[in-house]
């Protein structure tokens, strides 16, 4: 069964109490509960690989993880799933609060970013709420996470534009911003990097590090940054983060002229 296929699949599978929704860059389906608007996200392409192995049976799987988790919600359980437990990087204006006025678990990052927390699944995951907690302390749930997200590939894409190198990071796993938190790797990276660091989260699924050694960098930046911000599913911040001895501090670069034609 191929993406598209399989999409239509699943719609037709949600309909009475269900709204559903697509994200074509990301192939990504939200599926909600019709009356409240709570819901979960399902990445397509793993699901799919999944059953040109198992058939049917996948789906099936699928649908029934969706139906219980929009069932019951309340049931969340952290103990014993320590290892699924990840950050998650938003805009410092995201709401701290469920649709249902539940607050959610969340943690101060920078001006322009926070962190908040996700039980995956999987095949999608769902925002840590406080009343999940169940007595585990904020501080503990954010070293399980931090320690999650180091144990993901930090696989990269490079490309140079006028003397500059830019690094990016996209593995279509939704915890692709979270590597901002992966201070290892980014000292790593710090090593390699020859002129002034900057490091973008412009949206969820995307990091952007950048080895500027001229204005045009800079130029270059601020465009990539500004486009993947207005086309990401879940914005994060259009602008950059210098990076230096382990802290991010944002910057507002001002263009001076258009990025180069082989940008």
């Amino acid at each position: 069964m191929e993406r598209n296929e399989l999409r239509r699949h699943l719609e037709s599978r949600f309909t009475d109490g269900y709204r559903t929704s697509y994200d074509r860059e990301n192939e990504v389906l939200r599926i909600e509960r019709s009356a409240d608007r709570f819901g979960v996200n399902i990445r397509l392409a793993p699901l799919v690989a999944k059953t040109k192995v198992r058939g049917e049976v996948a789906i099936d799987e699928v649908v029934d993880y969706i139906k219980t988790a929009l069932s019951a919600d309340d049931a969340v359980t952290l103990t014993g799933n320590e290892a699924n437990i990840y950050p998650v990087i938003r805009s410092a204006s995201f709401s701290t609060k469920t649709k249902r006025g539940e607050a959610l678990a969340t943690t101060p990052h920078t001006a322009e970013t926070a962190i908040f927390y996700a039980l995956d699944s999987g095949n999608g995951y769902r925002l840590i709420e406080e009343r999940h907690l169940d007595g585990m302390p904020l501080t503990r749930l954010d070293e399980l996470a931090r320690e999650n997200v180091k144990k993901l590939p930090t696989d990269l894409k490079e490309d140079t534009v006028a003397g500059n190198t830019f690094y990016f990071l996209a593995t279509r796993d939704g915890y692709e911003a979270s590597r901002v938190l992966n201070d290892e790797f980014l000292r790593v990276m710090e090593r390699r990097i020859e002129g002034d660091m900057l490091v973008g989260v412009p949206h969820q699924d995307v990091m952007i590090i950048a080895d500027v050694r001229n204005d045009e960098g800079y130029d270059a930046m601020q465009q990539l940054m500004f486009d993947f911000f207005t086309n990401g599913r879940i914005p994060v911040t259009a602008l950059s983060f210098h990076y230096e001895d382990g802290g991010l501090e944002p910057i507002f670069i001002v263009g001076k002229k258009n990025p180069p034609s082989d940008a």
